[in-house]
């Protein structure tokens, strides 16, 4: 069992490159496919989907790399985590988050932080993000029972294909949410979206905790 300081350590490490991989490959496919928006979507999605699973492998046996402060409060309705390192742990992926974005800009020569004014709103958008969080949760609950060393791929690959399939590009995340209105960059999102997109999302991910602790009530037992 790792200390909670290394695995804070390691949810910090992990949501910062995620954060630098999201925002990184969005600056970089923006630069590079000429005003084209789906072939920079793309060149995002791939960088992003494939970095989530190598971080997933590298930091899941220290910290079981939740990356996401709705995967942590899932864990912790379930009773699998203690409510009483939620809050550290929210915190360490929240601070990632925004170090990983300041790091995407200094590798790109922007300033360090900037203010979003991609507008994501209405209300498909937040459906979308109920969507993608809930079948990321699902995928998460479903085959950490039944195939628990597939989960990073499985992981990767749902939001490889929520990005295309929502028409919120997928967050499904709300430190990433926050940090991604920090970056007024391909893949930023303004302030004034990030609270909606949050409460569907933690709507999103208790509604597949719930539905999954009843289709595999195992679940409750681990």
């Amino acid at each position: 069992m790792h200390t909670l300081p290394r695995r804070l350590a390691a949810e910090f490490l992990g949501t910062l490159l995620l954060l630098a991989a999201v925002v990184g490959s969005g600056i970089m496919a923006d630069r590079l496919a000429g005003g084209n928006v789906a072939l920079a979507l793309l060149c995002n999605t791939i960088a992003t989907g494939s970095a989530l699973a190598a971080l997933i492998l590298t930091f899941g046996p220290i910290s079981g790399a939740h990356l996401n402060p709705a995967v942590t409060l899932a864990d912790a309705i379930t009773g699998r985590f203690a409510w009483r390192q939620v809050p550290a742990y929210l915190a360490a992926q929240l601070t990632g988050a925004v170090a990983g974005v300041s790091a995407a800009h200094l590798m790109f020569g922007l300033t360090v932080l900037s203010i979003s004014s991609h507008a994501r709103s209405g209300s498909a958008q937040l459906f979308s993000e109920f969507i993608a969080t809930f079948g990321l949760l699902a995928v998460i609950w479903g085959c950490s029972r039944t195939r628990p060393t597939a989960v990073p791929f499985a992981v990767g690959a749902y939001i490889t294909a929520a990005y295309w399939f929502t028409a919120s590009t997928s967050f499904a995340n709300p430190a990433v949410t926050i940090a991604r209105a920090l970056t007024n960059t391909f893949a930023g999102i303004r302030p004034a979206d990030v609270l909606p997109f949050i409460a569907a999302q933690l709507a999103g991910a208790v509604a597949a905790t719930l539905l999954f602790q009843w289709l595999m009530p195992a679940l409750k037992d681990d």
